[in-house]
Parts: C-alpha cells; structure tokens; sequence
C-alpha cells in the first residue's frame, strides 16, 4: 500500500461468438451475453410499501421479466460500442460502452415507448460474470456480514432494526411490537456498488430500490425498480493493489475531508440534563484524569418523553429553559480546551419554532392532497424540509448556521434522513420511490453547506448514520447508528466494528460508534463489562463518544463509578497519544481515499484468511488491532498473517512463523490485544508514546 502502482491505458473491445458476445475491458470479460445466460433483464411490476417509524414493509410483485435475448452491435471502434438490445422487439434499449477517466461506463437508455412494439419498463436485471472463490464487499454500510458473498442484499435506506437477526428473542419481540425487527440487510446506508477481490469495483447509477443478490457462484444478480442511467466498472487491480482500488472508487465518489484538531484530544461525553448536569459530569470526569475534548448534549434543544425513552423536541433552537446560560458556558468551556456539541435532523417537530416557519414559507414535503406531511416518529408527529426545493435546502443551512455554529457549538450528530415516505408529493417533481434512498445524502449536503457557509472547517464537524452515494464527499464522518446495549453480533459491539469495515469497502473512511450501544429494550440494559469493552475498541478508532441511550437510567454509564472513569481515562489517553498517527491516516482518506479502518486484506491480500475476517482490523497501515467483543472474556484468538509480530504493550514478539496463523492471547480489561510488523519504526514510536502517557 506504500508504493503507487503505474498502470497503462486500459483497452476494451466486443469479441462475437455465435449467438452472443463478450465485452472484453482490460482483457477481462466483464460482460457476458449468450441465450442462455443474458446480460439483461427487463419487465413490469408493482410495489407495496408501508412505514412504521422508519422500519419499511416492501412487498414486491413481478408481473414479467424477459431476458433481452436479442442483441444487435450498432457501432463498435477503439475504446467505444453500441448495442441494441430487446426481447423480440419488446423493452428494447441501448447500452452504450465507452472508456471514461479510466473506468468502463454502460450507459443504459430506453428507446422511445411510442415506438412500434416497444414498452417501457420499470423492472430491471443486470447479470455479472462472477468467480466461485470471489469475495464481495461493500453495498454501503451492512453490520451482519463483511463479506457480502452468498446473500442478498435489498438496498433501501431504513431504520437498522432491533437485534436484526429472525432466530434471537430481541428481534422477534421487536418484530411484535411493530415489525422493528429488522433483518440482515437492513441499514442506514445502502449503496448500488459492490467492490470484488477479484480487483474491480461496479456502481449502478441510480437510486431506486435495488436487489444485490451475490448468492450465486457464477453470477452476480443486480435488479432494480428503474433502469440505471450508468454501470460504472473499474478497470481491473490486482489484488496486491486493493489499495488503489478503493483510491479509484473513493476519486469516484468523492472523499472526507480531515477532522478538525480538537476531536482528537480526548472523549466527547454524551450527557444530558440541562447546563449544570453537563458541568457537574465534565468536573467528575475530569477530577479522575479523563482527557475531555467536548461535551455532546443531543437535549439543547429540549426533550420529548415517550414509551420508547426519552426523545428530543426536534426544534433545532437552543432551549434557554433546559440550557440556562449555555452560550457563556460554551465560550468558558472552549477557554478550557473543550468544546460543545449538539444534536439536529432533518425533520422539525410539529408544532415547534422551524416547523411553523416551514410550513408558512411551503418549505415541507407534501402529501397526495399537497398538505404538510405529517410522518409519526412514536407518539409524536414531524415534517419533512423539502430539500429539493433550493429555497428551503438553503432556509434549513441557514438556519444550521444561525442557530447551531453561529452559538458557539463545534459540531453535532446530523441524525436520520431514512424516513422519506414513498408517496410524498416533492418540490422538484422526483417520484419519492427515487428520492428515498438519496435523501440522506441530500441531508449530508445541507449540513456540509451550513458548515462551508460559516467557513469553519478547521472548527466545526458533523456525524451522520445515514447516508447513499455521494454521501462520501459531504459526510465528514460516520457513526454506527443505535447498536443494542449488548454483545450480540448483528446489533451489537462486534456489528460496530463490522459496520465500519464494510463502510471502509464504500468509500467512507471515517467512522466510530456510540461507546456502549444505544438502543435499551426488552430487558437490555447496558453492563459496566460492556461500557468499559467498549470503550477500549473505540480508543483505536478516529473518535471516541459516549451514548447515554435512550434509557439513561437503565444503563451504565461513564460515570456510574470510579474504576469506570479510572479505565475511561486510562483508554482516553491511549487515544490521545494516538493524536499524531490518527491524523496522519486520515490525510491519507483525504488524499487517497484509504480508509483510516480498514479489514486485513488490504495490508496482507496473500493471507486467504483476511478475505473474511470481520472481528479485527489494521488501523492505518502500521497497527492491527484486535478487540475483545465477547462477554466474560479475558483472552482472544488472534489471527497473524505471515511475519514477525509484536505486542505493542510489552514491545515482545507474539508470533513469528513464514505462514499465517491464529494463537490465543491475553486479554485482559485494560488492554486491548494490538500489534505490529517487526522493524516498524512508526509503531515502535508510537507504542512509546502511548505508554509515556498513561
């Protein structure tokens, strides 16, 4: 990953055989089309969507999809083809080939429909030549699986789901309780790429719901409600250069620019309660030697009770009530080297300040009877800014300005953006079945305009869970979203981990996870064992947070005794000291697109075994890092690709051997299990400097 790989001009060509062709990019067949296995599918169907709080029942029916057997080559030359293809005349379409910047773009368009025999269609297949050993990753941001290979992957933004998983008790009470479930597939994030060990990355350019279905051997499966307007395929890496592959695709996308200075200082401690509980809780922390770089209280703008737990106002207006004298306090606070954060979305609460001003300017998503859509959130009702109207886009960045940044406050959690109803009625004429997914990076766009508006960069960031393409250029950063307050491994610390690496794999390199989980249902209730386990894996990721949850009082907190606090210090600072090697990964992101989390086989591709591994990580290119995720335990197997390994705490070799393998280790609390290639001067630093700190 250290030396830049120089590759020629790629080469494309169409090679006829018989009944069928194949389109050769980079002397690869990246598209193969016979009778009996066509590249495309197109037909008719309909749709039934409900949405209960975010969690989307789709039902999907298919009235008819043909194979479009028939093909014929329009125009071929160096680096450029056009096919026709249909199916006995019927859902005919063109598929332009070209070269662009490198990469291989299919731009798909329908012929006229008022052409003879011709329909349009609103059901779509694209089928991809596939290995039977290929791996898959990517689809956005998934907590289930890194490796997408064997599954199916529907591809609709949506509240994750509780527990996620059909067979655990939580999910199934969760499903009772208003089919919140969820599934394996279901995210904050959903993306239409895939990136292949096979050394290509594939986008669909579109944002209608979509099937990824990779559970095939030979094939992968790409459906979709409307047909894309481009297939983006890279040209083909090796997979010794996987790193220049998601270069390429982050160059695509877009990439995250550097988080200000200040986030990496110390904790953000989540705390709620008004001004004087955030002031008490900072001086606690602090008495027993907690490094604090700011103070996330998601309740400025007041609270909400409801059977879920406590909830907020949703009116993005700081509330002097709960918050007396928060404006003087945030500018002795930063005196202090501390900074303050709150909590938006992009909804406002019926009934409150900005959604009066909204809905008087005609500035929120409308209903079939061009009323204000009112979408329940759980006991309390909500409007939508139409972010496809520039004036209310740009209202709402004001306001972001106005009320948030302009107030002092150095960032905030940008919540949501998951909750577009399918039948909204928007500004801009876009069907919401093709906003839905987009409208998290809308938001992300608001927000990163509010911030570019206010020119603070260098002082001001925001996090998002959800997200879609384009979210990479104006997200600046993830988090995980409401993992439950357990060990679980769809829902819970190992899904935070994961999450981050399948986000890594969709060109988002910036990523961390409310320490402790959030969601607090069904009997769950965060234990100290977890909290302080917790805390330890996000002390190697590029910010450290805390969560109250939604219930406060049911979990343990950082503060809920000393030897809590003790370890949180202790954990704080081993990031702290982290300051210069995790700025320097992140220029990296910012430059290259290499994610600043990243899954093994980007480090160590001639390892079979880092293909699949989902439970630790290289962190930049010098560290692995390889947390404790079950509870009650105090060792871990660790995987070691081939080498010599070192114990960043003792400065010991772990493993030494020619061939990869697993031994077990000590783990106790404290001390997370992380090692480095001997003869790394940068580690050995760096392992150094973080044991002068502690």
């Amino acid at each position: 990953m250290k030396h830049k790989v120089v590759m020629k001009e790629p080469t494309m060509m169409v090679e006829t055989k018989g009944a069928g062709f194949r389109l050769l990019f980079d002397d690869r067949a990246v598209l193969v089309h016979t009778p009996d296995s066509p590249f495309i599918y197109a037909g008719k169907g309909s749709q039934s969507i409900s949405m209960n709080c975010g969690n989307f029942s789709i039902e999907d029916e298919i009235e008819e999809l043909l194979p479009l057997i028939d093909w014929k080559l329009e125009a071929s030359g160096p680096g450029f083809a056009k096919v026709r293809f249909s199916a006995c005349g019927r859902y005919s379409l063109d598929a332009q080939f070209a070269i662009r910047e490198g990469r291989l773009a299919v731009s798909l368009k329908c012929e006229d429909a008022q052409d003879l025999g011709n329909q349009r269609g609103n059901r779509y297949r694209i089928v991809l030549p596939a290995d039977a050993e290929e791996h898959i990753y990517g689809c956005g941001e998934h907590f289930s699986y890194l490796d997408l290979r064997g599954r199916k992957f529907p591809l609709w933004t949506s509240e994750q789901g509780v527990g996620r998983n059909k067979k655990n008790r939580i999910t199934l009470e969760a499903d009772l309780q208003g089919n919140a479930g969820g599934d394996y597939w279901w995210t904050f994030f959903p993306q239409p790429s895939f990136v292949s060990s096979a050394g290509y990355w594939c986008h669909a350019d579109t944002s209608a719901y979509a099937v990824f279905d990779f559970s095939k051997p030979d094939r992968h499966s790409l459906y979709f409600w409307e047909l894309p307007q481009n297939l983006v395929l890279s040209r083909q890496f090796s997979k010794e250069n996987m790193a220049g592959l998601l270069e390429d695709m982050s160059a695509y996308f877009g990439r995250q620019p550097v988080l200000p200075d200040w986030t990496h200082d110390g904790v953000i401690l989540g705390i709620q309660g008004g001004t004087d509980v955030c002031r008490q809780k900072l001086e606690k922390a602090r008495a027993k030697g907690v490094p604090v770089a700011g103070i996330w209280a998601q309740d400025w703008e007041g609270i909400n009770i409801t059977s879920f737990g406590q909830r907020l106002r949703w009116d993005w207006v700081w509330n002097r009530e709960r918050y007396p004298g928060l404006d003087s306090q945030i500018k002795a606070w930063r005196s202090q080297g501390i900074r303050f954060l709150c909590y938006a979305n992009c909804y406002v609460g019926a009934g409150w300040t900005l959604f009066k001003e909204a809905s008087l300017r005609g500035y929120l998503v409308k209903n079939q009877a061009g009323e204000d859509y009112l979408v329940d959130f759980g006991e309390f009702y909500a409007g939508i800014v139409d972010l496809t109207n520039p004036a209310a886009f740009s209202w709402f960045a004001d306001r972001l300005v106005a009320n948030i940044i302009d107030l002092g406050i150095s960032g905030w959690m940008a919540d949501f953006g998951e909750y577009l109803p399918s039948d909204a009625v928007l500004y801009d004429g876009t069907p919401a079945l093709l906003a839905h997914n987009r409208w998290p990076s809308l938001w992300a766009q608001c927000n990163y305009e509010a911030v570019t508006r206010a020119g603070a960069w260098q002082e001001v960031t925001f996090f998002m869970r959800a997200g879609f393409t384009g979210s990479q250029k104006y997200c600046p950063l993830l988090w995980a979203g409401d993992q439950n307050v357990d060990w679980s491994n769809d829902d819970g610390l190992p899904s935070a981990l994961r999450s981050a690496l399948g986000a890594a794999m969709s060109g988002h390199g910036l990523h961390h996870s409310d320490i402790g989980g959030y969601t607090t249902l069904y009997g769950m209730k965060r234990t100290k064992e977890l909290f302080m386990r917790w805390a330890e894996f996000a002390a190697f990721t590029p910010v450290m947070r805390t969560h109250e949850g939604n219930r406060p009082k049911d979990n343990w907190q950082f503060d809920s005794d000393d030897e809590t606090l003790e370890h949180l210090a202790r954990m704080t600072k081993i990031h702290r000291a982290l300051k210069p090697y995790l700025q320097a990964c992140e220029a990296e992101n910012a430059m290259r697109g290499i994610p600043v989390m990243r899954p093994l086989f980007l480090g160590y591709p001639e390892d079979p075994a880092a293909w699949t591994i989902d439970s630790q990580y290289l962190l930049g290119q010098e560290l692995m890092v390889a947390p404790v995720l079950e509870e009650g335990a105090v060792t871990r197997s660790v995987h070691f690709p081939a080498g010599t390994w070192v114990d960043f705490w003792t400065g010991e070799v772990a493993y030494s051997a020619e061939a990869p393998g697993n031994i077990t280790v000590s783990a106790p609390m404290g001390t997370v299990p992380v090692y480095y290639r001997k003869g790394s001067e940068t580690a050995e630093q760096l392992a150094e400097a973080v044991k002068a700190n502690l």
